[in-house]
């Protein structure tokens, strides 16, 4: 009897009454454990290292003693377009935002006070500064957009079939990135006139003397119309390609009359017979040491020393443009249609040394 009384005490004195609250759930246990681990143990609660027991599993267990037990709950969670998978013993989203250090302005799937028990995945989107660069201007956005495309509908940017982006709007953004929208015009035409050169004939005309030249017709430029096709990028050309060309107007071709008429030969001089071949050789001898081809740049050249007014409007330019650049043959028939027309005179000073005059 005294056994059996002494057991009882012993029972008693080791029994006791825990409150064992397992993820808000309680109860009331009489448990003869010495430790929360022994008490877990008899329990049959199964603990993974990510569980959260209050108070530690090697605490003695006294009297009346609570013992909270948190489980953890397996949660994928994507920040930015990374996925994680994330233990955590955090019963809502805001113990979870808080656990994973997040700012407090991040864009959530779900509302902060939504239990993570009732919840497979988070997507979570954080703060981001994007330079935003479109239609000449640069804005500095803070976003919690997740993607490009996501950006530009906030800032109300709107992207035709043929603008081009600097990053595709399914891409994910980045914290600093710089965005690029560039504005594409294509399928414009531009029409350009152009002016189409005029052809020249010469025609022999026997009613002009040798070396004379008229204008019968004159020459018309025509003009031609080309339709380009242009690429504008940004309010700039960087392309053209030709897509039509058409003649509006035919050029009219110049007709230039070429006399072929013989010149009449000079009058005799004053004092007799008409000057020969020798007269002009000593004639060239005095202007120009008889250097036919002679040209010093002071205006005048040839063995004659002809200037340019005079050589042309005597007829020299069918020969060449000025006298020093023709034979002497050519420069003596052109003193002569000269010497026709005022006499020895253009020579005066060695037409008298010579008693030409």
């Amino acid at each position: 009897m005294v056994a059996l009384i002494l057991g009882l005490v012993a029972f008693v004195g080791t029994n006791k009454s825990v409150v064992l609250a397992v993820d808000g759930e309680t109860s009331d246990i009489m448990t003869f454990g010495g430790t929360v681990e022994e008490v877990l143990a008899k329990a049959d609660i199964q603990l993974t290292a990510a569980d959260r027991v209050v108070p530690a599993p090697d605490t003695e267990v006294l009297d009346g003693s609570r013992i909270e037990v948190t489980t953890a709950k397996t949660v994928n969670v994507n920040v930015d377009g990374t996925g994680h998978t994330i233990q955590t013993t955090g019963s809502t989203v805001a113990d979870l935002i808080t656990e994973l250090r997040v700012s407090a302005n991040s864009s959530v799937s779900a509302s902060l006070d939504t239990s993570l028990a009732k919840l497979s995945g988070l997507s979570i989107s954080t703060p981001k500064t994007v330079l935003l660069v479109a239609d000449g201007k640069s804005t500095e956005i803070e976003t919690t957009a997740e993607t490009v495309g996501a950006v530009l509908e906030e800032a109300g940017i709107e992207v035709g079939p043929a603008d081009r982006l600097s990053a595709p709007a399914r891409a994910d953004l980045a914290d600093g990135m710089v965005l690029k929208v560039t504005r594409v015009v294509t399928g414009t035409q531009d029409t350009v006139t152009e002016a189409v050169p005029f052809e020249t004939r010469s025609v022999e005309d026997p009613e002009l003397l040798e070396g004379e030249k008229q204008v019968t017709t004159a020459g018309v430029p025509g003009e031609r119309t080309l339709v380009f096709d242009t690429v504008v990028l940004d309010g700039r050309e960087v392309s053209r390609s030709l897509v039509s060309e058409k003649l509006s107007a035919e050029p009219v071709t110049e007709t230039v009359a070429v006399g072929t008429k013989k010149r009449p030969a000079a009058p005799a001089p004053a004092g007799g017979t008409a000057p020969s071949g020798g007269s002009w050789a000593a004639l060239a001898q005095c202007e120009s040491g008889g250097n036919w081809h002679i040209n010093t740049g002071n205006g005048y050249s040839g063995g004659l020393q002809f200037s340019v007014q005079s050589w042309l409007g005597a007829g020299g330019g069918a020969y060449a443009p000025i006298a020093s650049e023709a034979t002497p043959e050519q420069q003596i028939a052109v003193a002569e249609n000269l010497r026709a027309n005022g006499g020895w005179g253009h020579w005066p000073s060695c037409a008298r040394k010579l008693g030409l005059l």
